[in-house]
């Protein structure tokens, strides 16, 4: 009897994934077809998919995909761009102004074509309380499969880190395959704070606690490492967008000669010939950063809260001293974020010292740039942090989180060739804050003259140079 069980079993399994190979060989068949009818075989034409589900979005993200997008332009006569997007409620011409009002990008619409994914909402992460990560990634998976079936492309290009869909787009639609890491899924730095039983925004208290809870959850985390380094493996050219980010990514992915550091564009010429406008009545402290959680918004408001017991009551210098924390809101999540952030700065006592401004025009932002004098960043292991580079290229002194990006390629902070401040925790931040209020202005200038002359390799004409030189494999194969 278990025999026949186990035959029985066999033959379901055999069966079931017959049948799906099956449907997958019909539905990579049928692909091809559809590609002829749309024209996108067409010999003098190469379409290039961008998978970013959330385009309509104002961060450092969109900034590297709309620079993708005009340095293609620029470069390819017979490149028509198809951008996959989930901003189903806003039009092509919105969508593309919004781009030149919030980064000054200018694109040639008629090149452009967007195709509306309704499923998004499979990859949010409200919807995956647990295994956010598996969900997310199975969830852009049936995303990616919209998109494939509505325009399959001959170039796919995912730039926003969705790295389950490369093997779909390479081996079920046939296309040559690349992608541009801002931040990896898993990293071996989460794995170590599970692993040691760390509490995070993505680690929570009552699973610290338990040591089940953590075994479990370790053992899920490194299934799911080893999954999202087959699926990554899939890219045909890979682009990273800082060192930290290269380094996790050749441990998780294994892929030493497919990598290329292309630092995110960062609008540096415009901003470097700003002139700060001095107002000694008003010291403003600028914050530039999307209303995410992994962005620690609350830790600069510790921060400040440490500054003024720092100031020792010195009520003058501290009325003075004004935080604006500049920020995009992409959902419902993100408004509730931002709400909660105005509920701690009034139980801080500093809604006199804290303005937060949501989603600011480009030209708002300038202003911003020309009147702060100061720059707090706190995000932890930021992959990159284009914030922390504009503002130095608009001679703003920044103070960012020791580690990821800021450490290792943007900040310097050895005597004679300090371009900032490194700190990690709110009373380091208060110090570093406190101790440029009291220097000298000399000090101070030498600070943002060696910042902002730092900042020339991450300027928009390096990243156009870099990225094209990293996706023309995939074009001489198309071609």
């Amino acid at each position: 009897m278990i025999w026949q069980m186990f035959y029985i079993l066999n033959g379901v399994l055999l069966l079931f994934f017959a049948l799906i190979s099956l449907l997958l060989f019909g539905l990579r068949r049928y692909l091809q077809t559809r590609k002829v009818k749309l024209g996108v075989r067409n010999a003098n034409i190469v379409n290039v998919g961008i998978f970013h589900p959330y385009c309509n979005a104002h961060g450092g993200g969109e900034r590297v995909l709309w620079c993708a997008v005009r340095a293609l332009q620029a470069k390819y006569d017979n490149v028509k761009v198809i951008i996959y997007t989930g901003d189903i409620e806003i039009s092509p011409k919105d969508i593309l102004g919004k781009a030149k009002d919030v980064f000054d990008i200018s694109l040639d619409k008629d090149s452009i074509t967007f195709v509306y994914l309704k499923c998004r909402h499979w990859v949010e992460a409200k919807r995956y309380p647990y295994f956010t990560l598996l969900g997310q990634s199975i969830g852009s998976i049936i995303l990616g499969l919209e998109g494939l079936w509505k325009h399959p492309p001959d170039i796919y290009i995912d730039t926003m880190g969705y790295a389950f869909t490369l093997p779909l787009f390479r081996y079920i639609g046939r296309c040559k395959v690349g992608c541009y890491v801002h931040y990896p899924t898993i990293s071996i730095d989460m794995l170590r704070r599970v692993k040691q039983r760390e509490y995070s925004h993505n680690n929570r208290s009552y699973v610290v606690r338990n040591p089940f809870l953590t075994w479990l959850k370790l053992s899920y985390y490194r299934l799911f490492a080893k999954v999202y380094g087959w699926v990554g493996q899939c890219s045909e050219t890979i682009m990273v967008n800082s060192s930290w980010t290269e380094n996790h990514i050749l441990d998780l992915w294994d892929v030493p000669f497919k990598t290329h550091r292309v630092y995110p564009p960062c609008e540096v010429m415009h901003l470097k010939s700003l002139e700060h406008i001095e107002n000694s009545n008003e010291i403003i402290i600028l914050s530039i950063g999307q209303f995410r959680p992994e962005k620690n918004h609350p830790l600069q408001l510790q921060a400040m809260y440490e500054l003024r017991t720092l100031l020792n009551r010195n009520e003058g210098m501290w009325s003075q001293i004004h935080l604006v924390i500049v920020g995009s809101c992409r959902n419902d999540e993100d408004y509730e974020r931002l709400k909660n952030m105005q509920d701690l700065t009034k139980h801080l006592s500093l809604e006199n010292n804290v303005e937060f401004k949501v989603n600011v025009p480009y030209v708002e932002l300038i202003e911003l740039y020309k009147k702060a004098s100061i720059g707090i960043h706190t995000m932890w292991n930021e992959h990159f942090g284009i914030g922390i580079v504009e503002c130095m290229a608009a001679g703003i002194i920044m103070v960012a989180h020791k580690t990821g990006g800021p450490l290792l390629d943007i900040i310097e902070t050895s005597e004679g060739s300090q371009n900032g401040y490194l700190a990690a925790d709110a009373v380091e931040y208060a110090n570093c804050i406190l101790n440029i209020i009291r220097s000298k202005k000399e000090e101070n200038d030498m600070i943002r003259d060696a910042a902002r002359a730092s900042v020339e390799r991450f300027s928009e004409k390096e990243f156009e140079v870099n990225f094209l030189r990293a996706i023309i494999p995939l074009f001489n194969q198309s071609i």
